[in-house]
C-alpha cells in the first residue's frame, strides 16, 4: 500500500534515484548530491512549496514537488504547480500516478487552490496521454530559457 507524505531529508538520494531513472533524467540530472541537499532545504525554507514522496514497504516509489502559486489572474485564483513527477520504472502501469495526483489535488484543494497546473518535457509522449487521462488539458505552450 503506498503512503504519500512530505520528503524528509534522508530521503533526497531516493529522490534522486527516481529523477535519475529514465532517459531524460539519467542525461541532465548530476552524479553528487550536494545541490541536491541544497535545493531540499530551500524548498523546505519556503512557505507553500514542497516536496511529496510516495513510500512502499519502506521503500520511495514515488516523487512530486507542489508549489501554490497566489496569481491576480483568473480572478485571483491560487494555483498549484506539479513538477518532477516520478514513478519507479519497474512499478509504472499500476496506478501509483493516479493515486499520486489524487494525492496532490486534494493537498491542493486543502490549500484553496482553483487549478492545477504542470508542465512536461515534449517529449514524454506516455506522460502525455496519462495527464491527458486524468484530466489535463494542453491548454498553453511553454517555453524555457536557460539562465547559466
Amino acid at each position: 500500500m503506498i503512503r504519500f507524505r512530505e520528503a524528509r531529508r534522508e530521503d533526497v538520494p531516493a529522490i534522486v534515484a527516481l529523477l535519475r531513472d529514465d532517459a531524460l533524467g539519467a542525461e541532465r540530472e548530476g552524479a553528487g548530491l550536494e545541490d541536491y541537499y541544497a535545493a531540499f532545504d530551500a524548498i523546505g525554507a519556503e512557505g507553500g512549496n514542497t516536496v511529496v514522496v510516495g513510500e512502499d514497504g519502506g521503500r520511495i516509489v514515488a516523487t512530486y514537488q507542489l508549489t501554490f502559486i497566489t496569481g491576480l489572474s483568473l480572478r485571483a485564483t491560487q494555483r498549484a504547480q506539479v513538477e518532477s513527477v516520478r514513478v519507479a520504472t519497474d512499478l509504472r502501469g499500476q496506478g501509483i500516478g493516479a493515486a499520486m495526483f489524487a494525492d496532490a489535488e486534494a493537498r491542493a484543494r486543502a490549500a484553496g487552490c482553483g487549478l492545477m497546473q504542470l508542465t512536461m518535457n515534449a517529449d514524454r509522449r506516455d506522460a502525455r496521454r496519462f495527464y491527458e487521462h486524468l484530466g489535463f488539458t494542453p491548454s498553453h505552450t511553454g517555453f524555457k530559457k536557460p539562465l547559466g
